[in-house]
């Protein structure tokens, strides 16, 4: 009778316990979600996000997917999507095609300038769209994590998921990152809990959510090659006798990739697919070849496979698909792209470039949280004794971005690349809550304190999530020195400029150069252009104003690598910020000399 009323007596606390986590998981997506919501509404559009949003419309209004096809289009098409029930203002004037082309920016600017003001709501609509990605990615550490170490250590890594301000800084913008970030979990963990049971209902659970994941980044093409992978060695490392056999588990397997091949193929309502290979107008240096002419006096690019047998071969893949990953491997490999790492331009970019942001662009308290997972996992116990198996299907996605990202090194300049990585970390690291669970009490202070400063440290910023910095190099006001681009002013912050300037009716005239591929003009702001010295004139003097500079263009350089002539400000002290990206400075009818750079 006493056992009884014991074994009654902790199903009721497991039951207690179970509805606790419950309530915590929804408490916390709720949280994260409004942080989404309200930072939504605080920012000006990125450097892509006008461009995707008039991407996506025109690929609900005429079925085509040309315009930003270097990435798929699902994102875009969610955040189009509510938008379509709004007076949104089209202008479709500069649309043109050629290969390589890419119109989508005019068009944005275009689209910007037709809705005025009224932009920023049908973008704020299109960022809430979004949002249910972000929640996704958080629902899928928690199962993850909870499958592996149980409901806690999932309630751990959904707190690591929602409170990173890496995260949060991609969650809220329609840029496909954090969509595909989560997108691309999900994709993994069906297939893990496929490999676990195989069979037919989790094999075609797995191919549809592969193929979504696959129309939200083309990185994701990198799973057809990696799960048939992982497969091989899962089986081979299997220490028991599986219930289905390995030829029925190869064919669900096919059935996997074909679904995932076939969902992609769907999502772009098989626009080109099955074009022979030949016929795809390329303009990368791998896929094409220098094709002289009979007098030698000029050359042209051609399609690489356009002489050879393989070149008669249909291509599963969508025509506008295959074009986005030919058109990104250009931009890969443009010579004269500008890389920025600790104060020095470069070209062709550094290997090591993606393990230095992340080591100055995750919070400390992550770090610390990471390296007492690796002492956790070492230490001896039954409780680390976790399957090789599941830890190599954590850890396999995570390093081929790094490793894929870290290979391209034509271009270093966004640490988002490798944001699909993140997740895998945050699960693994969900090992941590069972210093809770058996009330290992140094463990759990340890854990508590990291997590505590790692969220308090992201908050700290919060909504300036996007130009984070860690305590290494003294946040983000020092974030310039190390990186530049969307990793600190992806031109976010226009809207807290506006809201400086009302608050600061005396600053006039304002002269701005702005991070944006518009006018901000079209937004409400007036402004003049502030004189650049790009010749380097000695004698060169500003004009008394108020200057509101983008803090890559302090640097000197803009977008297209042209000096532009604004490093002189560097030697001046500003006299306020909006957010961290936009630095403003005031020159004084007294003080009309400028420093000699």
């Amino acid at each position: 009778m006493s056992q009884t009323s014991t074994q009654k007596s902790d199903e009721k606390s497991q039951d207690a316990s179970s509805v606790t986590v419950k309530v915590l998981v929804a408490l916390l997506l709720t949280v994260h979600a409004g942080l989404l919501a309200w930072s939504s509404t605080k920012h000006s559009p990125n450097w892509n996000e006008h461009a995707h949003l008039v991407a996506g419309l025109s690929h609900w209004k005429f079925a085509r997917f040309e315009l930003y096809r270097v990435n798929p289009p699902l994102v875009r098409l969610v955040a189009a999507l509510p938008v379509l029930t709004t007076d949104v203002k089209y202008q479709w004037s500069e649309f043109y095609e050629a290969p390589g082309a890419r119109p989508v920016f005019t068009l944005g600017t275009q689209f910007i300038k037709v809705n005025g003001t009224k932009f920023i709501w049908y973008l704020t609509l299109a960022r809430w769209a979004c949002i249910p990605f972000s929640l996704l990615g958080g629902y899928i550490c928690y199962c993850w994590a909870r499958d592996l170490y149980g409901p806690w250590a999932g309630l751990f890594s959904l707190t690591l998921w929602c409170f990173s301000p890496n995260i949060i800084a991609h969650g809220q913008c329609i840029t496909p990152d954090c969509g595909a970030t989560a997108l691309g979990l999900a994709a993994m963990y069906s297939f893990w809990k496929w490999l676990q049971s195989p069979h037919w209902t989790k094999a075609v659970i797995a191919g549809l959510v592969l193929g979504l994941a696959e129309l939200s980044k083309s990185t994701w093409i990198i799973l057809f090659g990696l799960w048939p992978l992982i497969w091989l060695v899962w089986i081979s490392s299997s220490t028991t006798t599986p219930n289905t056999s390995w030829y029925r588990q190869l064919s669900q397997l096919g059935t996997i990739l074909l679904l995932g091949i076939y969902l992609l193929n769907l999502g772009y309502g098989f626009e080109g697919s099955f074009t022979q290979l030949k016929a795809f107008p390329f303009v990368s240096e791998a896929l094409t070849t220098i094709d002289n002419n009979e007098d030698c006096l000029s050359s042209v690019k051609k399609n690489r496979f356009q002489d050879f047998w393989i070149g008669e071969l249909p291509i599963p893949l969508p025509r506008n698909y295959l074009l986005g990953i030919d058109i990104q491997k250009k931009d890969f490999e443009a010579f004269n792209n500008v890389s920025f790492l600790r104060g020095k331009f470069r070209k062709r970019g550094w290997w090591y470039y993606y393990l230095y942001a992340l080591a100055i662009k995750v919070p400390l308290g992550f770090w610390v949280l990471f390296v007492l997972t690796v002492i956790h996992a070492l230490l001896p116990g039954k409780s680390n004794r976790f399957s090789r198996q599941d830890s190599f299907v954590l850890v396999i996605p995570a390093l081929a971005i790094l490793i894929l990202v870290s290979s391209q090194t034509g271009i270093n300049q966004h640490m988002r690349y490798v944001l699909p990585a993140f997740p895998y970390a945050f699960i693994w690291m969900g090992q941590l809550a069972l210093g809770f669970v058996e009330k290992r009490r140094l463990a759990a202070i340890l854990t508590t304190c990291s997590l505590a400063w790692a969220i308090s440290s992201s908050l700290w910023i919060f909504p300036h999530s996007l130009s984070y910095f860690n305590e290494l190099i003294g946040g983000p006001r020092n974030g310039h020195f190390h990186l530049l681009h969307s990793n600190i002013d992806w031109g976010q912050d226009l809207l807290f400029l506006n809201e400086w300037i009302e608050s600061h009716p005396e600053a006039k005239p304002i002269y701005l150069y702005y991070y944006g591929y518009f006018d901000p003009r079209d937004l409400g702001i007036n402004y003049q252009l502030p004189p650049s010295n790009i010749d380097q004139n000695p004698d060169f003097q500003l004009p008394p104003g108020w200057y509101a500079i983008s803090v890559n263009y302090l640097k000197s350089y803009d977008w297209q690598q042209r000096i532009i002539g604004f490093s002189y400000f560097q030697e001046k002290e500003h006299v306020g910020t909006a957010g961290y990206s936009i630095y403003i400075f005031r020159v004084k009818e007294s003080d009309l000399t400028c420093p000699r750079e």
